[in-house]
């Protein structure tokens, strides 16, 4: 089991993603942390594996909690889970050895998605002797390796209908994703959030009436 301690100064976004990480196998919720002051002592002493990090907190950014906890000769892995959208945040996280960047809001697919690549590129560089290809791409994230970590569930050669349609429509929704390849309107759902959260595919939100769409298309 990988233990996850989730920063967040929202008391109930907290809990959700609390909730997230305990539906995703291997992984279990070791605290919750509201500040990053919190967050740095709860990361000494839970030494937790992954540290779901939010930017935006009272006392300091969650970019200065990566930076200490750096500074400091902690590993942990850290994946930013923000609505901050600046790019200046978004390369502080790179510069920092933030492992993934998740923003908000999201669905659960994504989540786990993230929580997943971190596992494959965890169990990869356990397992290795020495370095090939293979393994950069894993660690690294290529968008090649992550497409093809599916959950669960979720086919690789359904998959690859799904992301060959999106090339060929440019865009679409679920219902029209779901009619091109003859699936499910809820599986092709499931693909399509997927690949979302491995970076594979870009998200438009569509706004009229009710609720808005949700449209994808594939990252170029």
């Amino acid at each position: 089991m990988r233990d996850v301690l989730v920063v967040d100064d929202d008391f109930m976004v907290a809990e959700i993603h609390r909730r997230f990480v305990e539906r995703v196998p291997g992984f279990r919720s070791v605290g919750v942390a509201r500040t990053g002051a919190e967050a740095l002592d709860r990361a000494a002493t839970l030494a937790p594996d992954l540290l779901l990090l939010d930017v935006h907190l009272p006392d300091m950014t969650g970019l200065e909690v990566l930076q200490r906890l750096r500074s400091g000769g902690d590993r942990v892995g850290v994946i930013m889970i923000t609505a901050a959208r600046e790019l200046d945040t978004v390369a502080g996280a790179l510069d920092g050895g933030a492992a993934d960047y998740l923003m908000k809001p999201f669905e659960f697919e994504q989540f786990e998605g993230k929580l997943q690549a971190f596992a494959a590129r965890a169990d990869a560089l356990t397992a290795a002797t020495g370095a090939d290809q293979s393994l950069i791409d894993t660690l690294f994230g290529s968008a090649a390796q992550r497409t093809d970590q599916l959950p669960k569930g979720l086919g690789v050669e359904t998959g690859r209908l799904v992301l060959d349609a999106l090339r060929t429509a440019g865009e679409v929704s679920a219902a029209e994703c779901a009619e091109l390849i003859g699936i499910s309107r809820v599986s092709a759902r499931r693909y399509l959030e997927h690949y979302l959260g491995a970076g594979a595919v870009e998200l438009r939100l569509q706004y009229g009436a009710g609720r808005p769409e949700r449209r994808y298309r594939a990252v170029r």
